[in-house]
């Protein structure tokens, strides 16, 4: 009994240290928060306004057959260049040939009508200063005379446009580019007004982007964009706004931006999808913050500032912003450290552990 008594204050004397070191240990490791943090820097600030749509080509001619009929030559195949006037698809079609036949055959006939009202009418002349006839006789053998003239040259205009006609069964490209679309192959029907093919002129493309109604009053002709392609992620492509269509769908509430290349854009094609950032705004040497890094409280904002080791709320006042930064008009400076995650668990004088440097 006795020996357990002596025994007894020096367990309790270690219980005590165990007791108070348990609860320093959770006095400060309590106060002591593990966050990321990031530096305010000075840089440019630029507003853009982000946008997707697609590449087209400015010159587009969709070629469709006039006549119905066989095809008896093809001249290109879908992929290739034409050059200006080239024959793509020739149709064999009966119809405007049984039409210029026709043409040719009532240019003869009314050719023989026309010498023969010629000859009758110099006949009633002689016949009238002989006094054989009447005035009347002669006038009517000079409207008859004319008339066959008149129709004479209407049979040739109409045999002109037979002939024009008959041209039309060949498909030809009317400008230099590239088929987009010729599947027809020799000996194919083709039905009057069904596309033949698509010329594309490659030289001469466009994007075309769908921009917010609520971002259309910042958006004006001449404001520089970047475009990024789905089919080249890492290329970037310069153009410039040309053209804004005055008028908002009313489902998508988007308004259609046309931007023209600046430069080389490389090997594109038109139906590629582009995703734009129009930039309506700049601002030179700002100082930013992360959006991330700023919290709102009683409709002021704040960001956890990090002094000597320790959190320290403080007040800022932010102006124009990007994606990713906001310009601090007031309540930092260049090179100070602020969290980039603001917790709810944060406290002002909580001492800090940085995990890891943030991005700027």
């Amino acid at each position: 009994m006795k020996s357990l008594q002596s025994f007894l204050p020096k367990y309790s004397f270690v219980l005590a240290i165990i007791f108070i070191a348990t609860v320093m240990f959770l006095i400060f490791r309590g106060n002591t928060v593990d966050i990321e943090a990031g530096d305010v820097t000075n840089a440019e600030l630029v507003q853009a306004i982000y946008a997707t749509g697609f590449i087209e080509a400015e010159a587009v001619a969709n070629l469709s057959a006039e006549y119905s009929g066989t095809v008896s030559h093809v001249g290109a195949r879908e992929g290739e260049h034409v050059a200006v006037g080239q024959k793509i698809v020739e149709l064999d079609s009966q119809a405007p040939l049984l039409a210029l036949k026709e043409a040719r055959a009532a240019i003869a006939e009314q050719q023989a009508a026309a010498v023969d009202n010629r000859r009758m009418f110099v006949r009633k002349g002689n016949l009238f200063r002989e006094g054989a006839i009447s005035r009347q006789e002669l006038e009517d053998s000079e409207k008859n005379r004319i008339q066959s003239d008149e129709l004479l040259q209407q049979k040739i205009m109409q045999l002109k446009q037979r002939e024009d006609e008959l041209k039309k069964l060949s498909v030809r490209a009317p400008f230099a580019g590239v088929l987009t679309q010729q599947n027809f192959k020799k000996g194919d029907y083709v039905q009057a007004g069904s596309l033949v093919a698509t010329v594309v002129d490659p030289a001469n493309y466009t994007v075309c982007v769908e921009v917010d109604e609520l971002d259309i009053p910042r958006i004006r002709n001449g404001q520089q964009a970047t475009v990024a392609l789905d089919a080249y992620p890492e290329k970037r492509i310069h153009t410039v706004v040309t053209r804004i269509v005055p008028q908002t769908d009313k489902v998508t509430k988007t308004s259609k931006i046309y931007l023209a290349l600046t430069g080389d854009a490389g090997n594109i094609q038109a139906g590629m999808t582009a995703t734009a950032n129009i930039i309506y705004n700049t601002r030179p040497n700002a100082i930013l913050v992360r959006k991330s890094s700023v919290f709102e409280e009683n409709h002021r904002s704040y960001v956890w500032k990090i002094d000597d080791g320790r959190l320290k709320k403080q007040a800022v006042r932010t102006g124009a912003g990007d994606m990713t930064f906001f310009e601090v008009l007031s309540g930092l400076r260049k090179g100070d450290r602020v969290a980039l995650v603001p917790k709810e668990n944060l406290r002002e004088g909580m001492q800090v552990r940085i995990l890891k440097t943030g991005k700027s």
